[in-house]
């Protein structure tokens, strides 16, 4: 049986694999997350990996989200904060946890979807932000959408969080479903091709 845990170890492995191909050039490069560039969001990403970290462990993260948590090496700071991450997610008693965040504190499960949805999310929008979409978990994407339309979304579509649903085309690949779902605005056409 597939736990939150185990979908959080996939998300993070989908979203090293696309984070370790994205060249320095395209850190710049703007990303379906209105207003945030390669680097902002991946940024983002990070800081959100040390604070539910730090939050999992009792321990200070150090920094607010919003602060510089990449420095002048993006990638060691992605792979350090993902193995802190990870090892958070498999303490024990780690969905036993309630766990604070911007809007108040949450209990162990429903942090684990948020973060699982961070994940996911942001790692699909790096990939379509940089050619590599073909390095998403498909299947993780899906998954995750159908809990999504399972729930009352509509608290969700917020400024600051998620747009309205956006129409995607027909047969469209499950990680832009998802995006389109939770309000990207995804350039139309053929996915993204791998950048050398």
């Amino acid at each position: 049986m597939t736990t939150v845990i185990d979908q959080i170890d996939r998300a993070l492995d989908m979203t090293a694999a696309i984070v370790e191909g994205v060249t320095r050039d395209r850190l710049q490069a703007p990303t379906p997350c209105p207003g945030w560039d390669v680097r902002a969001e991946l940024n983002h990403l990070v800081g959100g990996m040390r604070i539910f970290a730090a939050e999992l462990t009792g321990t200070d993260a150090g920094a607010r989200h919003e602060d510089d948590w990449l420095g002048g090496d993006p990638y060691d700071a992605f792979a350090a904060a993902a193995a802190l991450d990870h090892a958070a997610w498999h303490r024990p008693g780690a969905l036993g946890a309630t766990v604070r965040l911007g809007f108040g504190a949450v209990p162990g499960p429903m942090a684990a979807l948020i973060h699982l949805t961070e994940l996911l999310v942001h790692g699909a929008d790096l990939a379509v932000a940089t050619g590599r979409e073909h390095l998403v978990d498909q299947a993780a994407c899906d998954q995750l959408l159908a809990t999504m339309r399972g729930m009352d979304f509509a608290a969700f579509r917020r400024p600051g969080m998620f747009g309205p649903e956006m129409p995607v085309p027909g047969g469209a690949p499950a990680h832009r479903r998802l995006l389109a779902f939770l309000g990207r605005n995804l350039p139309q056409g053929q996915t993204s091709r791998p950048v050398a």
